[in-house]
């Protein structure tokens, strides 16, 4: 098929409403989500209500909510959360009423609740014993009797090709989605009974009013038994505040670099794609990875190979490849290298590409061996296991090893600036040839970024009106003064600027909002 037919099927799929799986349902003038990994339920709902809503995100998405197997060797990863034991909705995050209360103060707030959904597979193939509800289970016998799912409910050898009955190939599509990822035993979504507990799941949490799922590992599902599976959900209620025969988002997990004989676009017919490329291409233009530059990134997203921005997610990192794993490896940016990464996390919220969803992570001491981190299982903080709460400094840092960082200023105001340029196109590209780039959001935002080990000192156009505007990376806009850098427009639309690369944060936002 010519990639021109393709990408006419896609069009026409999304084009088909705008109430179909590709929307996240955002409250109005909302357009970015944050993942806020391993939190409890408790404290989300919090966070909408202090943080979330009045600082303009328009969802979070939360960690899996069902009950799963409880890991004592290491002592509870945070991979356990992927190892389902039943859809029970208890977990170190909290129980059913704590879940359902948080989700109707994020939406109350503005906030939508998108789940992460594990439907692939069930726990590890070779794990016993009793959940996060104390429901009991044996993977040795595919014996899951709180769903209740047995042996026949699993792919087999009568489906996976392998003798090992895992992946050994990823060039072979059937062994992908047939046979068991890194152990973990794989359900049989080709069965009409396994395709009905998974939609009585998901609807149970549409019911409590979430708003979408991100679907784990959803390249090793094959795209029809998902769709079959989808086909099933409910439409959201106009109970929780959606609009009437509204779909619940979908955002698949498919890791597509190009080297593999699945790709993404296999899934865009069921919703969005998770974009792995976004984070690990620009991860290696900031680091100047083979001397590439910013400069480069002047049609960054579909003029780089990537998806079609309305049928994808773009971040910088994610869960698993801060971690190491998934996608980009030692070059993904993450709090770690807090310069690079506000830059970047700058970059995204101001590019007209993709729907954009930030990190909230915790902390951990890493233990690097040979290029690895020995230390990559590492749980939430927690005292003998349980969750710790987020605390909240009264400068609005985070405390108990959560890093926050939808929190930083740089991060949360980009998230701010992006509700105000929606609907804009990108305009007044300006670059050094190198690693000084500025460009403007139609005439309601601009933003310019120094990644050189010099000054940017140039004039430049910004297509914003005349006037004196808050810089929103260096402070906020408090009444009728900047608590950070003023920056003046002049008549002609065009801005004077010095940007020192020894600032801490080296570039300058402004938008209409921040006009004083």
């Amino acid at each position: 098929m010519s990639n021109f037919l393709k990408s006419l099927i896609t069009l026409t799929v999304l084009t088909v409403g705008v109430t179909a799986q590709w929307d996240p349902n955002f409250s109005t003038g909302r357009h970015s989500m944050v993942h806020l990994f391993e939190w409890k339920w408790v404290d989300i709902a919090l966070e909408c209500e202090r943080f979330l809503g009045p600082n303009g995100f328009g969802g979070v998405q939360v960690s899996p909510p069902n009950e799963n197997a409880i890991i004592t060797s290491p002592f509870r990863p945070w991979w356990e959360r992927y190892q389902p034991v039943s859809y029970h909705l208890v977990t170190r995050s909290g129980n059913e009423s704590e879940f359902t209360d948080m989700v109707r103060r994020c939406n109350a707030a503005g906030v939508r609740i998108y789940v992460d959904a594990i439907i692939n597979h069930m726990t590890g193939n070779s794990v016993q014993g009793a959940g996060t509800d104390g429901s009991s289970f044996d993977a040795s016998a595919k014996s899951y009797p709180a769903v209740p799912y047995g042996p026949t409910d699993f792919n087999d050898a009568t489906t996976c090709p392998t003798q090992s009955g895992s992946i050994e190939d990823y060039q072979d599509p059937i062994q992908v989605r047939n046979c068991q990822l890194s152990g973990l035993l794989d359900l049989n979504q080709g069965k009409d009974y396994v395709r009905q507990k998974l939609a009585d799941y998901l609807n149970k949490l549409i019911g409590l009013g979430v708003a979408g799922f991100r679907i784990d590992a959803s390249k090793h599902m094959w795209p029809a038994d998902m769709k079959a599976i989808l086909d099933k959900l409910d439409n959201l209620s106009v109970q929780h505040g959606f609009t009437a025969n509204a779909r619940p988002f979908v955002v698949q997990e498919v890791i597509d670099l190009g080297n593999e004989a699945i790709t993404g676009s296999e899934y865009f017919g069921n919703g969005r794609v998770t974009e792995f490329r976004y984070g690990m291409n620009l991860g290696e233009v900031f680091r100047k990875v083979n001397n590439q530059k910013l400069s480069f990134i002047k049609n960054y997203g579909e003029g780089w190979g990537m998806y079609a921005g309305n049928t994808s997610l773009a971040f910088i990192d994610n869960h698993d490849n801060q971690r190491g794993h998934g996608a980009g490896g030692a070059n993904i940016l993450t709090f770690r290298v807090a310069k690079l990464y506000k830059m970047a996390q700058a970059f995204m919220l101001a590019w007209p590409y993709a729907l954009t969803r930030v990190m909230s992570s915790y902390y951990w001491d890493q233990n690097m061996e040979g290029g690895s981190d020995k230390n990559d299982w590492i749980g939430p903080p927690n005292q003998d296991g349980n969750t710790l709460p987020v605390t909240i400094f009264p400068n609005g840092t985070c405390g108990n090893g959560w890093m926050c960082e939808h929190r930083w200023r740089q991060i949360s105001n980009m998230v701010k600036f992006r509700n105000v340029v929606e609907g804009t196109t990108m305009t007044n590209w300006w670059d050094n040839t190198e690693n000084q780039i500025a460009f403007s959001r139609g005439n309601k935002g601009f933003l310019a970024i120094n990644n050189e080990d010099r000054a940017l000192s140039a004039t430049i156009a910004t297509g914003l009106p005349a006037g004196q505007y808050c810089d929103v990376i260096s402070g906020n806009k408090e009444g009728s003064s900047c608590t950070g850098k003023t920056i003046t427009v002049s008549a002609d639309g065009s801005v004077n600027l010095s940007i020192s690369n020894t600032e801490e944060d080296p570039m300058v936002a402004i938008h209409a909002d921040a006009k004083l």
